[in-house]
């Protein structure tokens, strides 16, 4: 169990965002700190006064994570893009579509210009960013713009032909004036690479150029014009400051960290998607036995995107590891495009493996019991399962179950666990078309039919627009099939796998006559599991998840049906007219108790209405 007390005590002194989880593993608020140690127990002191939101989120914090960074600025772009990624419900002050500003330079067009931008796109132009002051980022473009005289209007220029007379910049010797026409292309394209030079972090020319006027300006007794050169180079050094938790390629790729011990190792994947960090997993990895990290690394690598359901098309490891063509000519097959293993030596790629690695460190200085737990929860009862059952691999399971009342609104639901773990975003609720009256293996007929309809056509249409499946797709199908009960919904089951020619293993998850999870049925035999195994009690849960489920959409339809059976089927009673008579009357029984002059003095009930609803309550004593 996570024991707040305990994990506060372990917080290092260093910068980071962390993450707060509720008890069903919802993150509910995202923060950044430049100490994680003291802003994190801060929340948890008696004396540290709050706000009545922070108060209510404090009561419902369950547990905590956090990712180390070298930077507050660093913190500030992995909390936004964190944020985005997870909408925390607490977060509400960012909850709007604030974005960083990034530098444009607009090579596409023969006189580039340089601007700023809130989002990037996949053009010609060259991006920098994002950065986390507008305000410097202004200063530092109007730096470049007067110091090599580029353009800032968005007219069509051309060499040869004036299309304007100069604007005020030219006059003011701020521009050369490509307007007029007379401007090579090639000495305006060195003025840009001077630029570009300079916001790719070549800066040591222009710091000088600007320090020299500085000291010109000042000798001069220019002292106005020295304080502005001053406060450009204040601005250029805050740009010039490299940012690794974002990059303006859009480029999916996965950064590996490793930290190793004689007996265990962690490895840290950090997750980049569209250029930015969206998150990241820890992997613990027991009985190492004096292995070198290249071979710890190489098994990992090889075990884990045989699993994963995405391989990008770049992975970032901190070391070189063996057969590294064999794996990448097999991850590119598995992919279908190429895919790169990397060993970055200098520059931003090489930091962010340097964090995945200090993050690494961490988890297996501070986490290793949890996490052995968490994988023994987790991947461990998907390995008891596996042998239980007698199957090569498990990861994805999908399970089904129905809910009605007596046959009214039937419904059903499909949960996916996923490593062991639930995939919400990959639930899915139906409801039943086909079936009148209580038939639950009917119903199971179509929910299933459905399902697997829907994914051959997902299949289909990826295949035409040559996509890959992502998470939430019909397209993929799971390892294993668990059936809420035992041999009538499996044979349902496998009667629709053999209908639409799939090839799927099925169980039932069979309960006693208290609801209780009692074993599984699989190949026409009741299996008993031992009930303090971790394969009992992830059946257990996958059960209870998707009767939950079921149960919750059932509920609705329910609720809004009973409202829709009673009033809705009265003659000239529409949703006005219903609105209305339940903001007048409490409750049903009062509008049925209501005589035909109360109804008929709401203002939407005409008289012949009112008589309409009397009778319809009324029927039975004619």
């Amino acid at each position: 169990m996570f024991n707040i007390s305990d994990e506060l005590s372990k917080l290092p002194h260093k910068p980071g965002v962390y993450l707060m989880h509720d008890e069903n593993d919802n993150v509910i608020y995202v923060g950044k700190a430049v100490n994680l140690y003291n802003r994190v127990r801060s929340y948890f002191r008696a004396s540290t006064k709050k706000t009545p939101k922070i108060e209510k989120m404090v009561s419902l914090i369950n547990h905590f994570e956090y990712i180390l960074v070298d930077s507050e600025l660093e913190a500030l772009v992995l909390e936004n893009n964190l944020i985005k990624e997870y909408n925390p419900k607490y977060n509400t002050l960012l909850k709007d579509s604030k974005t960083y500003p990034y530098i444009k330079v607009t090579l596409g067009e023969t006189y580039p210009r340089i601007m700023m931008v809130r989002k990037t796109n996949k053009d010609k132009s060259k991006y920098f960013g994002p950065f986390t002051s507008a305000q410097a980022v202004n200063d530092t473009i109007e730096l470049l713009n007067g110091t090599y005289g580029l353009r800032t209007c968005n007219k069509k220029v051309e060499y040869g032909v004036e299309v304007d007379r100069p604007c005020l910049n030219y006059h003011m010797k701020r521009c050369v004036g490509c307007c007029k026409g007379n401007v090579p292309v090639d000495d305006y394209k060195e003025r840009v690479q001077k630029a570009l030079d300079f916001l790719n972090g070549n800066d040591k020319t222009i710091v000088n150029e600007l320090k020299e006027k500085m000291e010109k300006a000042s000798e001069a007794l220019d002292f106005e014009e020295a304080i502005r050169y001053r406060e450009l180079l204040e601005s250029a050094a805050k740009v010039i400051e490299r940012q690794k938790i974002s990059d303006t390629d859009e480029e999916d790729r996965d950064i590996i960290g490793i930290s190793q011990d004689l007996n265990d190792a962690v490895v840290q994947v950090f997750f980049i998607r569209n250029g930015k960090m969206i998150g990241r997993e820890h992997h613990h990895i027991g009985g190492v036995d004096g292995d070198s990290k290249k071979t710890t690394l190489t098994e990992f690598v090889k075990r884990y995107y045989t699993g994963t359901p995405y391989v990008p098309s770049k992975i970032m490891l901190p070391i070189e590891i063996d057969e590294l063509e064999a794996i990448e000519e097999w991850l590119s097959y598995v992919k279908g495009k190429k895919v790169k293993l990397i060993v970055p030596k200098i520059g931003d790629k090489e930091k962010l493996v340097e964090l995945a690695n200090k993050n690494a460190s961490l988890v297996l200085l501070q986490d290793k019991e949890k996490i052995i737990r968490e994988e023994r929860r987790t991947k461990g009862a998907l390995d008891e399962l596996r042998e239980l059952i007698d199957l090569p691999d498990i990861n994805r399971i999908e399970a089904f179950d129905i809910s009605n009342t007596n046959g009214f609104e039937n419904v059903g639901s499909m949960v996916v666990f996923e490593g062991g773990k639930p995939v919400k975003g990959d639930y899915r609720k139906f409801k039943i078309k086909s079936v009148e009256g209580p038939n639950d293996y009917a119903c199971m007929h179509e929910v299933l039919t459905r399902r697997f309809t829907h994914g051959f056509e997902e299949m289909k249409r990826l295949e035409e627009e040559k996509l890959e499946a992502s998470y939430g797709s019909f397209a993929r199908f799971p390892d294993l099939l668990l059936m809420d009960g035992g041999r009538g919904q499996v044979n349902i089951c496998k009667e629709v796998l053999s209908e639409l020619k799939i090839d799927i293993p099925v169980c039932g998850m069979v309960k006693d006559d208290y609801h209780n999870t009692r074993g599984l049925y699989v190949d026409g035999v009741e299996i008993d599991i031992d009930k303090t195994s971790e394969a009992f009690k992830l059946i257990t849960r996958i059960q209870d998840e998707a009767h939950r489920f079921a149960i919750e959409y059932h509920k609705s339809l329910r609720s809004k049906a009973q409202v829709h059976s009673v009033l809705d089927e009265i003659p000239g009673v529409g949703p006005k007219r219903r609105l209305a008579l339940m903001r007048k009357f409490d409750s049903i029984d009062a509008i049925k108790n209501a005589s035909v002059d109360e109804l008929s003095k709401l203002d939407e009930i005409p008289e012949d209405i009112a008589v309409s609803i009397w009778n319809f309550f009324h029927k039975d004593m004619a």
